[in-house]
């Protein structure tokens, strides 16, 4: 693998789902994190697209050229990241892009969520064992991956942030948010396990707490924690 050098920079691609039926909104937020990206690693060049946006993917390997290094800001590694997104790449002229690891399975994403919930406790005035976590995240009735991932998150926040009573549940399977967090006392915690504010961050989980009748603390989504720009600097670098 070449080493990156003035002459010869990282290219690096950042690439998310979008919202197909309003992708401007999306492909907006991931542009201002390739930019967050770009201002820490001003020897490489960062730019982002999303897969609901046309035209986006080709007009990045037109900007980058081919030999991308691409960052999936996805939760979990299923038929988007490992089948979907190289099939799009080689069609917009990148067929031997690296695609790395996705976002939530990056092992100090994992460890900042822990961090959030923990930093969310303190703020609250409660022990992490005082605080009921409820992890929000996507989910798939086609794949188990999202939900392994997120089961895998919510061991984290038991056994590394000690927080007793955590569990995970779903926008698109069992057990839904619903009726997870119908079962929640006041003053929990939710922490949304999602990569950015899409419409399910913004309409779909809104509606499931108001529906469980929740009342206590809902966090932003994870991926827009200030500190993930540095994590996503951190996987790039280290795939040169």
């Amino acid at each position: 693998m070449a080493r990156m050098t003035p002459q010869n920079p990282l290219a690096a691609l950042i690439v998310s789902h979008g919202q197909p039926s309003d992708p401007g909104p999306a492909a907006a937020e991931m542009a201002f994190l390739a930019a967050k990206v770009q201002s820490l690693m001003p020897e490489a060049r960062v730019v982002a697209a999303t897969l609901a946006e046309d035209g986006a993917m080709a007009r990045a390997v037109a900007l980058l050229g081919p030999d991308l290094r691409v960052y999936p800001m996805f939760m979990a590694g299923g038929w988007f990241t490992r089948t979907h997104l190289p099939e799009r790449l080689a069609e917009a002229g990148a067929p031997g892009a690296r695609v790395l690891a996705p976002f939530g399975l990056d092992g100090a994403v994992q460890a900042l969520a822990v961090t959030v919930a923990r930093e969310a406790a303190a703020r609250l005035g409660c022990a992490p064992a005082d605080l009921p976590v409820l992890l929000a995240a996507h989910g798939s009735f086609r794949s188990p991956a999202p939900a392994e991932v997120a089961e895998a998150v919510a061991a984290k926040l038991r056994m590394e942030g000690g927080f007793t009573r955590v569990e995970a549940a779903f926008i698109d399977q069992s057990p839904r948010i619903v009726e997870a967090a119908a079962g929640y006392p006041d003053g929990a915690l939710v922490l949304p396990f999602f990569a950015a504010r899409g419409g399910h961050v913004v309409d779909d989980l809104p509606q499931a707490l108001n529906d469980a009748g929740f009342r206590g603390t809902v966090l932003p989504p994870l991926g827009l924690d200030p500190r993930v720009p540095g994590l996503i600097r951190r996987a790039l670098r280290a795939a040169v």
